[in-house]
């Protein structure tokens, strides 16, 4: 099996980024795999703002960044970058804790007037910090992610759900295959 880490990059505690990784994350434990989410919002502001790398917080962070086999890692697209918060906790890993990983990179926005950040601002940090293979990324407009009230529970426009299931899937192939279950004896 075959451990993905989930970063998550919203400063916001009502990100539909937050949601939509989520949602996915549950896609590849049903694979198979060991999720582990890293909300970067929950990490101490004193140690991502005042750069502190042997802060415990970030500590574990860099742990778990470097027990994982796949990372995927999701943010909101702000002024056509990905969040101020997630450059911040990468400023803070090992330069090159991406290094034997397979990353997808994915991203949410108000316009696809930012579907190109991936491309030009995320993918050009996570081949910095060493990601073997960077998967296909894949953006998903605000408008196409429905979060239920009642459960938090997403929905995804038909046009968005189909292509980000193929991306989501053709990372979990570049992964360590899942262990084999033992078959019960009869």
């Amino acid at each position: 099996m075959a451990v993905v880490l989930s970063i998550q990059g919203s400063p916001s505690p009502v990100s539909r980024t937050a949601r939509l990784l989520l949602h996915l994350d549950a896609r590849l434990a049903l694979q198979g795999h060991d999720v582990v989410p890293l909300d970067v919002r929950t990490l101490p502001p004193e140690a991502l703002t005042g750069a502190d790398p042997a802060h415990p917080a970030i500590t574990r962070a860099a742990e778990l960044v470097a027990r994982a086999d796949g990372v995927v890692v999701g943010t909101p697209i702000y002024k056509a970058a990905y969040s101020g918060l997630l450059k911040s906790l990468f400023d803070l890993l090992p330069q090159y804790a991406l290094a034997g990983k397979t990353v997808l990179p994915l991203a949410t926005g108000g316009t696809t007037a930012h579907v190109l950040a991936i491309d030009y601002a995320l993918r050009p940090v996570l081949s910095a910090m060493g990601a073997t293979h960077i998967t296909p990324g894949w953006f998903v407009l605000d408008r196409d992610i429905t979060v239920a009230e009642e459960d938090g529970a997403v929905t995804l426009a038909p046009s968005a759900a189909g292509p980000l299931e193929e991306v989501v899937d053709a990372f979990a192939a570049r992964l360590p295959a899942p262990a084999p279950q033992p078959t019960p004896l009869s």
